[in-house]
C-alpha cells in the first residue's frame, strides 16, 4: 500500500471517530492505571453527575427514569428488601441488571454498585446459607474459617448478582444489654482483629505488591466488603442502641480503633459511619475522626458511606433541619450517602451549598474519587452486568457443610453433669425414648434471628431451607430410639414420659438494632416453664439460643448440662453433632456471662469482675467411642 493511500486510511478514520463521536477516553480503557482512569473521568463529570455518585437509595425507587435523569451511584436492598418473595437468584440478577442498565444509559455511562446486609451470609436470599452470626463466630477464634465463611458469602452474594456487601461489622460490643451485640464478634478488640481475616474472604487476598491501605477487590467471584460501624458503636452508655460512647481518646483508639487498622491493612473498600455518637458528637458529624483520623491519619482510600438515613439523625428529631445534615455529614466526609428514598430533597440541598460555597468543590471531588476508585477496582467499568454462572453457589451442600462446621466450633458447653465425674454429654443415640422440648427446638427462624429474610427476622419454618434442631437430633439418633417432641409440656407428662433423657431447646426471639435492646436480658417465655417442667425430673440439656449471654443463674441447679449455642443459623445438624459426640465441644467464651444484669456493663479486665462464667471459659468432650 502507497504513502496517499495509508494516509487516506488514516484521515478516514480520524474522521469516522469524530462522525461517531468514538473520541478516546481513558477511563475506558483498563490498561491505564486506576488513578489515570478516575482522574479522567472526574474531569469530564458535571456537578449534577459528581453528586449523583454520592447517592445510594433503596431499590423499590431505583427506576429506570430516576438513575437516567438524577445519576445515581449506587442502590441498595434495605433488610427484607426483595424482588419477589422467595426470589430465585435469576430473578435477583435481573433485577440488579435491569437497573445497571440504566445507569450505563447515561452520557458517561457510569456503572452504579448494587449493595446489601450480608451479615451472616446472605440472609436477605432464600434458599441462601445462613452462617451463625458474629458473636458466635467469634468463640472458634479460628481467622481460617471466618475467611472461608466470607469466600462462601461473596460467591453465594455473587450468585444473586450483587457485588457489594455491608459486612463485617468489627464493633467491639461492651453490654450484652445491646440490640446488635450479636453482630459484634467479641467484648475483646483483640478476637475482633483476629476475625477480620473475613475481609480478605469477601473480596480476595491483597497482592504483595499491591499499595498499601489501597481497597482491592480480587474478581468476579468476590465482592467490596465494609468495615461497620465506625466507631465506638458497641460501647454505648447501658449498650443502648445510637446512643453516647462515653470513653477517652485513648479508650477509643485503644478499644474500638484496633480492628479499622487490620481492616484498612487487608483492603477493605468501603467504611459505614456508626448512628452513636463519641462523647456528644455524631459520628454521622465528626469530622475529626472520620476524615482528620480515618481518612488522613489511617491513609483510607476507600470510601466512606452513611449509614441508612444516618445524616438525618444528625439532628434530634431525625430530618429536623436537614440543610444541617446534609452540610455535617458531608462536610465530616461521607462519600455515599445511604438516603435511601428522599434523594430529590438530597440532591437539592447539597447543590444549593456548593454553589453558595458552603461545601467546596474540594470535598465533592473528594467523595467522588473516592467511589469512582472502587468501581474501577472491582472491575465494574469492564463487567458492569451479573450472569448466571453462579447461581448454583447459592445455599451450595458444600457452604452448607462450612456452615455445620461454623456451628460445631461456635458452641460453648458451659456445665456437663451435676457433678464433673459423672458428664451427661455426649448422649447416647440409643435409647428408648427422649424428649425434645422449647420454643426454639423447631424454629429455624429463632434459630436464625435478625437479619435473616426480614430486617427483623421471622419466627416458624417456612422462611428459607435449613435444619432445625428438632431435625437434627431425629436424623442423628438410633432408628430404634423414639424422639418425643413437645414445645411446652407439663410437669406431669414429663413425669409420666418414660424418658432417658431430655434437650430444651430456649432462648430469645429473633430481633435487630433498637428492638433488641433489653434492660433484663430474661429467657423468653415459656421457656423458662419449660426448663422447670423438664429438668430436674429427668436428666436435661438446655441449648440456650441468644444473641448474648442471658440470665440463667436462677436455673442452674435444676440443670444438668448448659450449651450456648448462640444463634447457629439455618445449620441446626451441627448442634447434634455435639450433643451425640461426633465431634467434641471445643469452644471458648468471648463475652463474658454475668451472674446478673445489675453488674452491666462487666468486661474481662475490669476491676469489678466476678462472673458467672468468666471470658475465656468453656468445658470440652471428647467424640464419642460409641461413634
Amino acid at each position: 500500500m502507497g504513502k496517499h493511500s495509508i494516509l487516506l486510511l488514516g484521515v478516514t478514520l480520524v474522521c469516522l471517530l469524530i462522525a461517531t463521536g468514538a473520541e478516546y477516553m481513558k477511563y475506558k480503557d483498563p490498561k491505564q492505571p486506576v488513578n489515570v482512569r478516575v482522574k479522567d473521568l472526574l474531569s469530564r463529570m458535571t456537578l449534577d453527575e459528581k453528586i449523583g455518585q454520592m447517592v445510594q437509595i433503596e431499590r423499590q425507587v431505583a427506576s429506570a427514569d430516576v438513575m437516567k435523569n438524577y445519576f445515581i451511584g449506587s442502590v441498595l436492598s434495605g433488610g427484607g428488601s426483595v424482588p419477589a418473595p422467595k426470589a430465585s437468584p435469576e430473578t435477583w440478577i435481573n433485577m440488579v441488571n435491569e437497573i445497571q442498565k440504566a445507569s450505563l444509559s447515561t452520557r458517561l455511562g457510569i456503572p452504579m454498585i448494587y449493595g446489601i446486609d450480608a451479615v451472616h451470609g446472605h440472609n436477605n436470599v432464600y434458599n441462601a446459607t445462613i452462617f451463625p452470626h458474629n458473636v458466635g463466630l467469634g468463640v472458634t477464634r479460628d481467622p481460617e474459617l471466618v475467611k472461608r465463611i466470607g469466600a462462601a458469602t461473596a460467591l453465594e452474594v455473587r450468585a444473586t448478582g450483587i457485588p457489594y456487601a455491608f459486612a463485617p461489622c468489627i464493633a467491639v460490643c461492651r453490654d450484652p444489654r445491646w440490640g446488635r451485640c450479636y453482630e459484634s464478634y467479641s467484648e475483646d478488640h483483640r478476637i475482633v482483629q483476629m476475625m477480620t481475616n473475613i475481609i480478605p474472604g469477601l473480596q480476595g487476598d491483597v497482592p504483595a505488591n499491591y499499595p498499601k491501605r489501597f481497597p482491592f477487590v480480587s474478581g468476579r467471584r468476590n465482592i467490596a466488603g465494609c468495615a461497620k460501624h465506625f466507631v465506638g458503636d458497641g460501647g454505648t452508655t447501658r449498650g443502648i442502641n445510637e446512643n453516647n460512647t462515653v470513653i477517652s481518646l485513648n479508650g477509643l483508639l485503644s478499644i474500638h480503633m484496633p480492628a479499622y487498622i487490620d481492616s484498612i491493612n487487608k483492603g477493605v473498600a468501603t467504611v459505614m459511619v456508626s448512628y452513636s455518637s463519641w462523647n456528644g458528637i455524631k459520628m454521622h458529624a465528626n469530622r475529626n475522626l472520620v476524615t482528620g483520623f480515618l481518612k488522613n491519619k489511617l491513609k483510607f482510600r476507600g470510601f466512606v458511606i452513611s449509614d441508612w438515613q444516618g445524616i438525618d439523625r444528625i439532628t434530634s428529631p431525625p430530618h429536623a433541619n436537614y440543610s444541617y445534615s446534609v452540610q455535617a455529614g458531608v462536610q465530616a466526609g461521607i462519600d455515599m450517602v445511604m438516603i435511601p428514598y428522599t434523594y430529590k430533597e438530597f440532591i437539592d440541598d447539597l447543590k444549593i451549598q456548593i454553589k453558595n460555597n458552603i461545601i467546596p468543590m474540594s470535598r465533592i471531588n473528594d467523595a467522588v474519587r473516592r467511589i469512582l476508585r472502587v468501581k474501577f477496582i472491582m472491575g465494574l467499568f469492564e463487567k458492569p452486568y451479573a450472569d448466571y454462572s453462579l447461581v448454583n453457589e447459592l445455599g451450595s451442600q458444600e457452604h452448607r457443610e462450612l456452615a455445620r462446621e461454623a456451628v460445631r466450633k461456635s458452641l460453648v458447653l458451659l456445665k456437663n453433669g451435676k457433678s464433673a465425674y459423672k458428664p451427661l454429654l455426649p448422649f447416647p443415640k440409643k435409647a428408648p425414648k427422649i424428649l425434645v422440648a422449647g420454643t426454639h427446638a423447631d424454629n429455624l427462624g429463632y434459630q436464625c434471628g435478625g437479619w435473616t429474610i426480614q430486617w427483623q427476622g421471622v419466627s416458624g419454618n417456612d422462611l428459607t431451607q435449613g435444619t432445625t434442631i428438632l431435625t437434627a437430633v431425629k436424623n442423628t439418633v438410633d432408628r430404634t430410639t423414639e424422639v418425643i417432641f413437645n414445645e411446652n409440656p407439663d410437669a406431669n407428662f414429663v413425669k409420666s414420659g418414660g424418658f432417658s433423657y431430655a434437650i430444651v431447646v430456649v432462648g430469645e426471639p429473633p430481633y435487630a438494632e433498637t428492638f433488641g435492646d433489653s434492660t433484663n436480658l430474661t429467657i423468653t417465655e415459656p421457656g423458662i416453664t419449660a426448663i422447670n417442667n423438664v429438668c430436674g425430673v429427668v436428666k436435661c440439656v438446655v441449648v440456650l439460643i441468644s444473641g448474648r449471654p442471658l440470665v440463667i443463674r436462677p436455673y442452674l441447679g435444676k440443670i444438668d448440662a448448659l450449651v450456648a449455642a448462640w444463634l447457629p443459623g439455618t445449620e441446626g445438624q451441627g448442634v447434634a453433632d455435639l450433643l451425640f459426640g461426633d465431634y467434641g465441644f471445643t469452644g471458648k467464651l468471648a463475652r463474658t456471662w454475668f451472674k446478673s444484669v445489675d453488674q452491666l456493663p462487666m468486661n474481662v479486665g475490669d476491676r469489678h469482675y466476678d462472673p458467672l462464667f468468666p471470658f475465656g471459659f468453656g468445658l470440652t468432650t471428647k467424640p464419642s467411642k460409641e461413634n
